[in-house]
């Protein structure tokens, strides 16, 4: 019988995963990401669907799995500060984030981390690759997020906005997201992004797969279309309007960037 070997624990990079009502689905997706890496951290962010008892009972035979359970639920940028600003204070430098229901690819964490060892000032974002399954509505409506935030960018070469299997380095994304009171919900991703760029973080992509499940396999959604494209809106209104002011420093970095 062959021996399951556990990932050699970081003391850099970690995987965090923000959790809200994801039902049972997601102790197969902790238990798919901590057979790629150690530590794993979840942070259950108000939920109400009992996942934070599952969790917190593995947790307790599974010295790489840290769980941080919320009171109440904030939203997932809120989720994700809290998460970042403990691995700060345990010395983390960077934190893979990925969703709790099961669409991110748990095989390719080592890729993404792999990338980001190799240039620890990038942030390393999954290009999302959709199977014939993903609802078209989702699939072209985030292409207009995505062509924001390249102008909103200036074509950094940001490959996708939305999509939340990524690694960020943790100390300035700290300092954007408490730079500012916007970022604590769904307009999360894309906004930090965009203001990790402003930043001066190179973004890498690497395609990366993405499941949408039925009802029937567990899949559970928290979008909700006209909330969230208000919201989505809203944001790169503002983002927009930060660009302009920011436009004639993100030319100077593009024209002196090396090899221009």
């Amino acid at each position: 019988m062959t021996e399951r070997t556990t990932p050699t624990p970081s003391t850099t990079h970690l995987v965090l995963i923000p959790s809200y009502n994801p039902g049972a689905g997601v102790l197969e997706t902790v238990r798919q990401a901590r057979a790629q890496w150690t530590p794993v951290w979840v942070v259950v962010d108000g939920s109400t669907d009992g996942t934070d008892k599952s969790l917190l009972a593995i947790a307790q035979d599974d010295p790489g799995l840290k769980v941080i359970v919320l009171p109440v639920n904030q939203g997932k940028g809120a989720a994700v500060l809290e998460g970042i600003s403990l691995a700060a204070q345990a010395g983390f430098t960077h934190a893979l984030t990925m969703d709790s229901d099961g669409q991110h690819p748990a095989d390719l964490i080592p890729t993404f981390m792999a990338a980001s060892q190799r240039d620890a000032g990038t942030m390393v974002l999954g290009k999302p690759v959709f199977g014939p399954e993903a609802p078209a509505l989702r699939v072209n409506g985030r292409k207009v997020s995505n062509g924001w935030a390249n102008l909103e960018t200036l074509w950094m070469g940001v490959g996708d906005s939305l999509y939340g299997f990524r690694v960020y380095p943790i100390a300035p994304l700290i300092l954007v997201m408490r730079g500012n009171r916007f970022m604590r919900r769904f307009d999360f991703d894309p906004e930090a992004v965009v203001r990790l760029c402003w930043a001066g973080v190179r973004p890498v992509n690497i395609d990366a797969p993405v499941r949408y499940l039925s009802a029937e396999e567990g899949g559970v959604s928290h979008f909700k279309y006209l909330r969230d494209n208000t919201l989505l809106t809203w944001m790169h209104t503002r983002l927009f309007l930060g660009f302009v002011v920011r436009l004639p420093l993100l030319i100077w970095r593009r024209l002196s960037a090396p090899g221009r």
